[in-house]
């Protein structure tokens, strides 16, 4: 259960510059803050593919709109913000949600040499990937992404918000089923 609930409103709503699978216009859209070094945020994400793959079958693809904003916690995670940036050099390849998946699935690997190796995998143009990298071209919209969890009371993450509203039941898969239809009703 999280208990970080000063704030039960998302601030800074969903624009077609965040990390999105579906459309905007969706019945449910759900936004996730995640850090790729937390198990939890792990976790979540996880849940949160199974719960859209269930959801798209039975309901269409325009039902929920998954977004992923970037809230790593250097303080605890210590690859989380370099990781963060890796995940957006990918992005600027054309391939954000490869990296983003690779990246949660091997969180006890996220040392330098497994984002080159990880990027190679993906076929991007590693001398770019590294430029990008080493210059931090992607830091400030991993900034903003944390700025906007901050002014929606977020201090740890894994945060989610369905339909703009904080989610704070327990990260269980039935449970967070059910608050997402029961936002699209």
């Amino acid at each position: 259960m999280n208990d970080d609930r000063s704030h039960s409103s998302l601030l800074v709503p969903p624009s077609t510059q965040d990390w999105m699978q579906g459309v905007l216009s969706a019945k449910v859209v759900l936004v996730m803050y995640g850090d790729y070094q937390c198990s939890k945020s792990a976790d979540v994400y996880k849940m949160i593919k199974a719960i859209r793959r269930e959801l798209i079958a039975s309901c269409g693809g325009d039902y929920l709109c998954s977004i992923f904003r970037h809230f790593p916690q250097p303080q605890i995670h210590p690859h989380a913000q370099r990781v963060a940036q890796a995940a957006e050099a990918a992005a600027a390849q054309g391939q954000f949600w490869s990296m983003h998946d690779t990246l949660f699935a091997h969180q006890q690997n996220l040392e330098n040499g497994y984002l080159v190796e990880y990027a190679n995998d993906l076929g991007l143009d590693i001398p770019q990937f590294l430029k990008e990298l080493s210059k931090q071209v992607h830091i400030d919209h991993i900034n903003e992404d944390i700025e906007s969890g901050c002014k929606s009371g977020i201090t740890t993450a894994p945060a989610l918000f369905i339909n703009n509203i904080r989610y704070t039941g327990r990260w269980r898969i039935t449970e967070l089923m059910a608050a997402i239809v029961a936002a699209s009703q």
